[in-house]
């Protein structure tokens, strides 16, 4: 599903990054996320894909999976893809204070040093992105591939992906246990 933010999301959160089309790159690449991992059963999968054709990815690592899993982090790091902080605990940013929602973040930083950051659900408020924002580049994305659905087939994932797909795309995947019938 293309997920378009409608344009006062955009002017309520003026930092945040959507996708990168119409840079002064000539380039037509398409920018693959994972969230919620790093996860032993599917990430090491996901890398071996990634290598399979030579890409590389970003991802937006939960700081609790990282200190659970530190060596399928360090597959991620070592294979040359980037990361990014998804929160310690994938706290949700409604109805939470602004300091215990930085906190989650600050806590993930312990294990997860980056100046990239996806909130979890892409829920947070504009004070919430504003306090992050003056120390991470905060990342969305502008394709939900919903591989995280069980009322999705994973011929629908790819669908979702595809259809939109266009150079400068950030594409939204989950290295994580709910997205493995979509993504294997």
């Amino acid at each position: 599903m293309r997920f378009r933010p409608p344009k006062f999301i955009k002017r309520l959160y003026p930092s945040i990054i959507w996708n990168f089309y119409n840079t002064d790159s000539e380039t037509s690449n398409v920018y693959l996320t994972f969230d919620d991992g790093p996860n032993p059963e599917i990430t090491p999968w996901v890398l071996q894909q990634l290598e399979k054709y030579n890409a590389k990815a970003t991802f937006f690592c939960l700081g609790k999976n990282v200190e659970q899993y530190p060596e399928v982090y360090k597959m991620i790091l070592q294979q040359g893809h980037s990361v990014g902080n998804h929160s310690y605990s994938h706290i949700k940013g409604f109805g939470v204070s602004v300091s215990r929602y930085v906190e989650d973040f600050d806590f993930a930083e312990e294990f997860i040093q980056t100046n990239l950051l996806r909130p979890p659900y892409a829920r947070c408020t504009p004070r919430q992105i504003k306090m992050l924002s003056e120390r991470f580049h905060v990342i969305m994305m502008d394709i939900v591939s919903r591989d995280y659905s069980n009322a999705i087939s994973p011929r629908h994932c790819l669908q979702n992906i595809t259809k939109y797909v266009q150079a400068g795309s950030i594409v939204g995947l989950h290295d994580s246990k709910k997205s493995g019938k979509n993504i294997k």
